[in-house]
């Protein structure tokens, strides 16, 4: 990178940071800090999840994916469509959730099971297994930095030597944490905004010239078209033999659909809204923002299979390689006799001759990445700990292809871009993720303790203090763990501890008057049980568990059992035997935990409970509707089923009306009906070439995307600077609630204790 490069990342980066210093003004109390005053906007709510969901470890995960799969299983994701667009035209969980007004789930569970140290318990769940999934972030991102920028691994100021890594997991950190403490979800949410207003256009940009980058004819289609039998990248009814993120896992992704709607609810920009009507529509927004952050990583991907594949940049894709083996050796293994072995190996392997569908395919087992898995297998085999250092090296290597392969592929200015796009993405997940933790610790770990409710000053310090603690948990994570699998299986081992059992435990106490805290015990701990349990055996396997099973000949006889428990399931479930990794993968093991926990949690209830539970009042209707909010009716007739469908409900302006139909025609008629149903019913009686859905790809996977992007760009531009106009304005006027802050009192928030009481004196008169 050059001088301008720099300039170009830097500069805007400063302006981020100081509108984060200008929010601090308008924190006059808690909920200020906690939920931006509830006055947000649904554009400022929306455009702040844009530059969220571009991450580096979003783009790296999805990039990681793609490599390994392609995209020929995204075509059957359209089977959740309808129902992923008619749970957000609803409102599902979400409006319901900013009905109870709750500052965290924490404060809503102790409303809705009454129970202070499930509240305790819960949460210590939730913030642990997320504090560990998202520890990670500052590892994934520093060394994203290094590879993307040729960083060495140390450097020296007056004599004294600092490792790059660890420096910039510090940099990482503190640029989130400054902004937290700053002003919290406020300052969140305002910076998310402006990184996500600058986001749109650089999205759009960088789209452009990585479509033109690349000829569809003769280099991107022979890429994908340049696989075995099985595990097409482009074909969807030719993925069978496809493991990791197959057609089970759209499975897991339907269970989940439902049961973690409300999972990482509470408080934030979650409950920021002026209203749950908002709140609601923020969400539909959502749906269209995903136009924008989707076709970026869809581009990445396919620059970068095609870079590292065709033979039209051989020796571009054997420099990328080896830069990346060799920094991966120099992470991973300590001993530099090893490290020169491992690097004196990847050198000696030839630049790859391999013309895309020509001569053998490729496949996940033998492809143009597999010499140097070899090559690192075969030198680790020598060392101790080395069957473990195998998989850490596999896992790095993939993880790092975006970073070393733009660098190569990105000229003078479009690097400065591209790192301005990933370090403004970096800032709003870290701050997003790390104030998601801090807030469950101090809202729901600590301030339940207090037999008064603390000092507006003492409970913002409270808050700041657990984002401290937060990031320096995160980087003690970092170097005290390896990574041992790729991002997604990576967050699918370890957030299971929380989303095993915790889906239940949300879903029916927003939505049923049966369920009890009983029942929310035992989901918990079953879920916690089994996540435990994987972890133990995917964290051992290579170095301790089947080095065991071999001393002890059960490596055949335990191998056999998995795969006739598997073979009814089989292609798309398949358990054999591994020395490297547990033959049961995370997305696998984790659908055996939510659907134990949803059981256990609705026969405990329903054995348990005595009387029904009073939903009304925590969600403050009927007598209980003290600001005066609109509620909806439902009164069904033909007419109804269909705006429910659209999600339409009174509070629906003509423009909300707009927006919710044109989701809702996109989403069933063109998305479902046109590019799913039509297309599969087409092929089951007509299978389609390769060179159709070559075509089918281009057009609905990349040119139609880039259209939606260019519309919703100027439509979310627009309006999100409508909403920080308008924010700015209310919280000049509003007036702050010193007891709106998430204790509670007899089951119902400390706001509204008196009133409520009240209320119910004049009902029983």
């Amino acid at each position: 990178m050059k001088l301008i490069d720099y300039i170009i990342f830097i500069v805007p980066m400063i302006g981020v940071m100081a509108l984060g210093f200008y929010s601090r003004k308008y924190i006059r109390g808690v909920v200020d800090f906690l939920s931006a005053g509830r006055l947000c906007g649904r554009y400022l709510l929306t455009i702040g999840d844009i530059a969220n969901g571009i991450s580096i470890v979003g783009v790296l995960s999805y990039v990681e994916r793609k490599y390994a799969v392609g995209f020929a299983v995204d075509f059957w994701n359209r089977l959740l469509l309808p129902i992923t667009i008619t749970l957000a035209l609803s409102g599902y969980c979400i409006y319901r959730f900013r009905e109870t007004k709750a500052q965290s789930v924490g404060q809503f569970l102790e409303m809705r099971y009454g129970s202070k140290p499930f509240r305790f318990y819960f949460s210590f769940i939730r913030v642990l297994a997320e504090m560990l999934a998202h520890s990670i972030m500052p590892a994934v991102a520093a060394r994203f930095f290094i590879y993307f920028l040729g960083l060495p691994e140390t450097f020296s100021i007056l004599g004294i030597t600092f490792s790059t890594f660890v420096v910039l997991m510090f940099g990482c950190m503190s640029l989130a944490i400054t902004l937290i403490c700053c002003g919290g979800t406020l300052a969140n949410v305002l910076t998310d905004t402006l990184q996500g207003l600058l986001c749109v256009p650089i999205m759009v940009f960088l789209g452009g010239f990585l479509l033109l980058k690349f000829d569809w004819g003769t280099q991107i289609l022979p890429v994908l078209s340049d696989r075995v039998a099985g595990e097409s990248f482009v074909n969807s009814f030719d993925i069978s033999k496809v493991r990791d993120f197959n057609l089970f896992a759209i499975v897991v992704s339907l269970a989940t659909t439902f049961l973690h709607r409300a999972t990482w609810l509470g408080g934030g920009a979650s409950g920021a809204a002026k209203t749950p009507h908002e709140q609601k529509m923020a969400s539909l927004l959502g749906q269209w923002r995903g136009f924008l952050g989707t076709l970026l990583h869809v581009l990445i991907a396919l620059s970068i299979m095609v870079l590292l594949n065709h033979n039209d940049f051989a020796m571009t894709a054997k420099n990328v390689r080896t830069e990346i083996a060799g920094r991966v050796a120099q992470d991973i293994v300590k001993d530099s006799n090893v490290q020169q072995q491992m690097l004196a190996a990847f050198a000696a392997i030839p630049e790859h001759s391999h013309v895309p569908a020509s001569g053998k395919p490729l496949s996940k087992k033998s492809n143009l990445e597999t010499p140097y898995i070899e090559a690192a297998k075969n030198v680790l085999a020598s060392v101790p700990g080395g069957q473990g250092k195998v998989q850490e090296f596999r896992s790095l290597y993939h993880q790092q292809m975006v970073s070393v392969t733009m660098r190569h592929l990105l000229g003078t200015g479009m690097l400065g871009l591209f790192a301005l796009l990933m370090i403004m993405a970096m800032v709003s997940t870290d701050d997003s993720y790390i104030f998601s933790s801090a807030q469950t610790i101090a809202q729901d770990l600590i301030l339940p303790f207090f037999k008064k409710a603390p000092s507006p000053r003492l409970h913002i310090w409270l808050l700041r203090g657990s984002s401290i603690f937060v990031g320096l948990f995160f980087i003690f994570c970092c170097l005290a763990f390896a990574q041992m699998d790729y991002i997604e299986l990576f967050r699918m081992t370890v957030l299971p501890v929380y989303l095993g059992g915790c889906g239940p435990v949300l879903i029916f106490g927003l939505y049923s008057r049966f369920g009890t805290k009983q029942g929310a015990w035992t989901s918990m701990i079953s879920g916690l049980i089994l996540a435990l349990t994987y972890i133990i055996l995917q964290r051992n396997w290579a170095d301790v568990i089947y080095p065991a099973l071999a001393a002890n000949g059960m490596t055949e006889s335990v191998g056999n059992i998995l795969e006739a428990i598997s073979r009814p399931f089989n292609p798309y479930i398949v358990w054999t035997m591994n020395p490297y990794k547990i033959p049961i993968n995370a997305y696998e093991w984790y659908f055996i935990n939510i659907i134990t926990s949803l059981i256990l949690y609705i026969v405990v209830s329903k054995c348990t409970c005595k009387e029904p539970f009073n939903l009304d009042r925590m969600l403050h209707r009927g007598i209980y509707n003290i600001d005066g909010t609109v509620k909806t009716e439902t009164n069904w007739s033909i007419k109804r089923i269909f705006t429910a469908l659209a999600g339409i409900t009174p509070m629906h302006t003509r423009g909300d009306k707009f927006i919710s139909w044109g989701l809702f025609l996109y989403s069933y008629v063109y998305t479902f009906g046109g590019t799913f149903l039509t297309v599969a019913i087409w092929n089951a009686i007509d299978p389609w070439p390769a060179a159709w859905w070559g075509t089918y790809f281009l057009i609905v996977f990349l040119i139609v995307p880039m259209f939606m992007a260019l519309v919703t760009s100027i439509w979310f531009w627009v309006g999100g600077l409508l909403d920080i106009r308008n924010l700015f304005r209310d919280l000049k006027n509003r007036t702050a609630d010193e007891l709106d802050n998430g204790m509670v009192i007899n089951g119902v928030s400390m706001a509204d204790a008196e009133k409520f009481k009240a209320l119910e004196k004049e009902k029983n008169k």
